[in-house]
C-alpha cells in the first residue's frame, strides 16, 4: 500500500508539474502575443482609411503629374472634406534597380522631382501621401525592387520622404511565409518614429485576419478586385467570413473601390459602396478622380453612408439571412442603432425582402424609425418587429434603424 501511495503521490506531482508548465507556457505565449500585438502601435486606423489609389485605373501608367492632379481633384470635388485624405501611389514608381548604396530611387522619367517633393505638395493640400512596396525581392509588376532584406533602409527612406501610408504587397517572395517577412517591415517602420499606416496586401493567402492585427492597420482578405459585379460580390462574400476580426486600429480589406471605372451600373456601384461601407472596409477610390461623372461623385461623397463606415463602434456587418438571391446584411452602430442592407443578387427579378428583428439582433417589440441614407429620408412609418421593402435586381436598400419610444 505504501508503495502504491508513493507512486500516486509521484504521479500527482508529475501531473501538477505538467499543469504548471502548461500554464507558464500559455502565459508566456500570451505575453509574447501581447508583445507582438504591440509591434504595431502607431495609433492609426481608429476608423477605416479613406483616400485614393492609382492602381485600379492607371495600373503602371503613372507619373507625378497624375498624382498631383489626383490630390487637386480630391480637394476641388469636396471628397477631401468628407474624409478622403490619402493619396496613394501604387506599383511602378521606382527605378528598376536600387542605387549603389542600396536605396530605392524614384523613376527619373515619371517622378523627376522625387517623392519628397511630391509628399510636400500633397501635404500642402491638407492630404497624406501613401506609397507601395512588396515583401519580396521584386514587386508584383517586376518593374521595381521589393523590400525583402532592405526593410530598415526602405522604412527610413519612406519616413524621410514624409510618407503616411504603406501598401505592402506579397509577390516574388521566394515562398517564404508572410508571417516571416511582414514583421520585419513593421518593426522597421516603428523604429523610424513616424506614424505610417500599414496596409498588408497578401491577398488573404494565409488568412491574415487571424494574425494581421499585430502587424498592420488593415489586411487584404481577398485577391485583387476587378470592375465587374461577379468580382465585386465575390470579394464581399470572402471578406464577410472574417467580420469578427475587424476592430478600431485593424480592418479587413476586400480591396479598393471600382466605383466610377465603368464596368458596372450605377445600382451595382451603390451595392459595391454600401457593402464596403457596412463592412468597415478601407474606402480607397480607384477611378480617375479628375474626370468623374456626377453619379460617381454622388456615390463616393454620400456623407450618411460614409458615416456608417466611419462609425466609432467599429463593428463589421455580417450576413444575417440568405435565401436564394436574397440576402440581409446587418451590424450594430453607435447610439444603439443598427444598419441593414437588403440585397437582391438576382439580375432581373424584383423581390420584397423582410428583415426580422430576430435576425438583426434587435429586441422583440422594439419600435424603430428607419432612415434611408441613399435617399436622405426618414420614413414616416414606425416599424415594430420587422421591416419590409422591395428591391430591384442587382440592387440594395440600406436602412439605419434607431429605437424610439412606443408613445413617440
Amino acid at each position: 500500500m505504501e508503495k502504491k501511495h508513493t507512486l500516486s503521490v509521484m504521479l500527482m506531482v508529475v501531473l501538477l508539474s505538467i499543469s504548471i508548465h502548461c500554464i507558464r507556457t500559455e502565459s508566456r505565449t500570451l505575453m509574447e502575443a501581447d508583445t507582438r500585438r504591440n509591434l504595431l502601435a502607431n495609433g492609426l486606423g481608429m476608423t477605416p482609411p479613406m483616400g485614393w489609389n492609382s492602381w485600379n485605373h492607371f495600373f503602371c501608367q503613372i507619373n507625378e503629374t497624375i498624382i498631383k492632379e489626383a490630390a487637386d481633384a480630391l480637394v476641388s470635388t469636396g471628397l477631401s472634406e468628407v474624409g478622403y485624405k490619402y493619396v496613394n501611389i501604387d506599383d511602378c514608381w521606382a527605378e528598376y534597380d536600387r542605387d549603389a548604396e542600396g536605396y530605392l530611387v524614384p523613376n527619373k522619367v515619371t517622378f523627376p522631382s522625387g517623392i519628397k517633393a511630391l509628399a510636400d505638395y500633397v501635404h500642402s493640400k491638407g492630404l497624406k501621401l501613401g506609397i507601395y512596396s512588396d515583401a519580396g525581392y521584386r514587386t508584383c509588376s517586376t518593374q521595381m525592387p521589393g523590400s525583402l532584406g532592405y526593410e530598415q533602409k526602405d522604412a527610413q527612406t519612406f519616413a524621410s520622404w514624409g510618407i503616411d501610408y504603406l501598401k505592402y504587397d506579397n509577390c516574388n517572395n521566394g515562398d517564404l511565409k508572410p508571417m516571416e517577412r511582414y514583421p520585419e517591415m513593421t518593426r522597421a517602420l516603428m523604429s523610424t518614429g513616424r506614424p505610417i499606416f500599414v496596409s498588408l496586401c497578401e491577398w488573404g493567402d494565409m488568412h491574415p485576419a487571424l494574425w494581421g492585427d499585430r502587424l498592420g492597420n488593415s489586411w487584404r482578405t481577398t485577391n485583387d478586385i476587378q470592375d465587374t459585379w461577379e468580382s465585386m460580390i465575390s470579394r464581399a462574400d470572402q471578406n464577410e467570413a472574417y467580420a469578427v476580426y475587424a476592430r478600431p486600429g485593424g480592418w479587413n480589406d476586400p480591396d479598393m473601390l471600382e466605383v466610377g471605372n465603368g464596368g458596372m451600373t450605377t445600382d451595382e456601384y451603390i451595392v459595391h459602396f454600401s457593402i464596403w461601407a457596412i463592412s468597415k472596409a478601407p474606402l480607397l477610390v480607384g477611378c480617375d478622380v479628375r474626370k468623374m461623372a456626377n453619379d460617381t461623385l454622388t456615390i463616393l461623397s454620400n456623407k450618411e453612408v460614409i458615416a456608417i463606415n466611419q462609425d466609432p463602434l467599429g463593428v463589421q456587418a455580417k450576413k444575417v439571412r440568405m435565401e436564394g438571391d436574397v440576402e440581409i446584411w446587418a451590424g450594430p452602430l453607435s447610439g444603439y442603432r443598427t444598419v441593414v442592407v437588403l440585397l437582391n443578387r438576382s439580375l432581373n427579378n424584383t423581390y420584397p425582402i423582410t428583415a426580422e428583428w430576430d435576425d438583426l439582433g434587435i429586441p422583440p417589440k422594439t419600435a424603430v424609425e428607419a432612415r434611408e441614407p441613399w435617399k436622405h429620408v426618414t420614413l414616416e412609418k414606425i416599424f415594430v418587429n420587422k421591416l419590409r421593402a422591395k428591391v430591384r435586381g442587382h440592387s440594395c436598400r440600406m436602412f439605419v434603424l434607431t429605437p424610439v419610444s412606443q408613445s413617440g
